[in-house]
């Protein structure tokens, strides 16, 4: 199988399971400078002694890269995990964004075309759902008012899956994640960002008034949900992966200083045009499609993440 994306946060968790349950992994990824590439070799350190897998640094822009790939390898299964990352800077640069997320998946998808493969999964975004008044967010649930270019661009390569899977019979699963955090977490993100700041005695930044709320989801969690749609192809489905319980910004904050036994420096900050108030998934679909929930609470996957933090300083 491939897996995009491999040398990131999820996808070096999801290919050390992959590896464990004996699969064989062919990985691509350009170790893009959104943070220190240093972190992605270090995420794929022990992978690569793994007779295995297989490592491509290629980028998913590059077609004729990608051919080749899929020629000189059997590939049955594509997880495409790979993208430019983060909300906040893809309003910087959102002609990036469109290249990465957008013709990265579309040519991902040719690739499944030519070489007739007949599985393929899509790590999409809770941010396609945009501002939602309703809760929690179910996945049929109009998506067409996403806040940022990233989340849009994530919309769009949601419905390009769904045009390759009805025209070509490519069976399609994308899955949503909501707020992933954990060991070897994207240093960009809330749950890193803060920990890493509260423990040198940094002071963090807080947008907006500390009331927005988000459905955290620990790693192990989505890898179960990843490995488990890999089992059960779909013709098309789209399917939330959330922890089912959303904490609000500022109790979250007191979590960390708890677990930490050190305050917080806060400084606040007008909320961000490109964050949404909440995110809240629905999981009934994942529960009954894929025989999945979440297993790790917060405060126990916040441990976890600490105690790695710690260890890795």
């Amino acid at each position: 199988m491939l897996v995009t994306g491999h040398a990131g946060f999820i996808g070096s968790h999801l290919v050390e399971r992959l590896l464990r349950q004996g699969y064989k992994v062919v990985g691509v990824d350009n170790y893009n400078d959104y943070y220190d590439p240093k972190r992605k070799a270090a995420n794929v350190r022990a992978l690569k002694k793994n007779k295995r897998f297989k490592e491509y640094r290629v980028g998913i822009t590059d077609e004729k890269k990608l051919e080749k790939i899929f020629k000189d390898n059997r590939i049955d299964l594509i997880i495409h995990l790979a993208a430019r990352a983060g909300v906040r800077p893809s309003i910087e640069n959102p002609e990036l964004y469109q290249r990465v997320n957008v013709q990265g998946t579309k040519n991902l998808l040719e690739m499944a075309k030519k070489f007739k493969i007949k599985n393929f999964i899509f790590g999409s975004s809770s941010s396609v759902y945009g501002e939602q008044k309703k809760i929690p967010f179910s996945e049929s649930d109009p998506a067409d008012k996403q806040v940022s270019p990233y989340a849009k661009t994530k919309k769009q390569a949601e419905e390009l899956c769904q045009q390759y899977a009805m025209k070509y019979g490519i069976k399609m699963t994308i899955l949503r994640f909501f707020t992933v955090y954990g060991p070897r977490g994207r240093p960009d993100m809330a749950p890193y960002l803060f920990t890493d700041k509260i423990l040198k005695g940094k002071p963090i930044i807080k947008f907006g008034t500390g009331t927005s709320s988000r459905d955290y989801t620990y790693i192990a969690d989505i890898v179960e949900g990843i490995t488990q749609a890999s089992k059960k192809p779909f013709r098309f489905e789209v399917i939330n992966l959330g922890g089912n319980q959303p904490v609000v910004l500022n109790e979250f904050i007191n979590l960390i200083e708890r677990l930490i036994g050190k305050k917080a420096k806060i400084k606040s900050q007008p909320r961000h045009p490109a964050d949404v108030r909440r995110t809240y998934a629905d999981i009934s679909k994942a529960k009954k499609l894929l025989d999945w929930q979440p297993e790790t609470d917060l405060e126990t996957g916040m441990k976890e993440l600490i105690k790695w933090m710690k260890a890795s300083a």
